[in-house]
């Protein structure tokens, strides 16, 4: 079961497995597993709210991006180009938020994105995530286009602190 629980706790926990070779994806700075390194897992995230606070991070959602497998919600890949993203397991909610939209700020702007996959906060580190750690219970993996929508700089792509709310 998971949940927008107000008191939201970890979970539990796995412990990293080094990756293949040329397994992990490290497009985007994403990070891979480390081989013994403890991973806290989450069931859940932050309440949603008209200002739920959050994490940008930047993804790729196009075939062969870091994003692994296709989309969730579709079973698609999609566009660098377009304004997609994942939220973590909880406000992901069982696909409760598939294909609709939420409006994210930051930056002094705001952009409408569909939200296509969970960024898997339960799991991580295996071939099915691309060997990459589990996600924070607070995160919002855009795709190139949301960042490019709210005018932040390129070399400042990767990790920004964003509100967001179901459009």
């Amino acid at each position: 079961m998971y949940s927008e629980a107000q008191n939201c706790r970890p979970s539990g926990r796995i412990i990293g497995k080094k990756s293949p070779p040329g397994q992990c994806n490290q497009e985007n700075d994403s990070d891979c597993c480390e081989q013994g390194k403890v991973y806290t897992t989450y069931e859940c995230s932050p309440p949603v709210s008209t200002h739920t606070k959050a994490y940008l991070t930047l993804n790729s959602f196009q075939k062969g991006g870091d994003g692994g497998g296709p989309s969730e919600c579709d079973n698609q890949y999609h566009s660098d180009d377009t304004p997609v993203v994942a939220l973590s397991t909880g406000w992901f909610n069982n696909k409760s938020r598939c294909l609709n939209k939420i409006t994210i700020s930051a930056n002094g702007r705001s952009v409408e994105a569909m939200v296509v996959d969970e960024c898997d906060s339960t799991m991580g580190c295996d071939e099915d995530h691309d060997y990459q750690p589990p996600c924070a219970n607070n995160i919002v993996d855009a795709s190139k286009a949301v960042w490019k929508a709210l005018g932040v700089p390129q070399d400042q792509w990767g990790g920004l602190d964003i509100t967001w709310s179901d459009a």
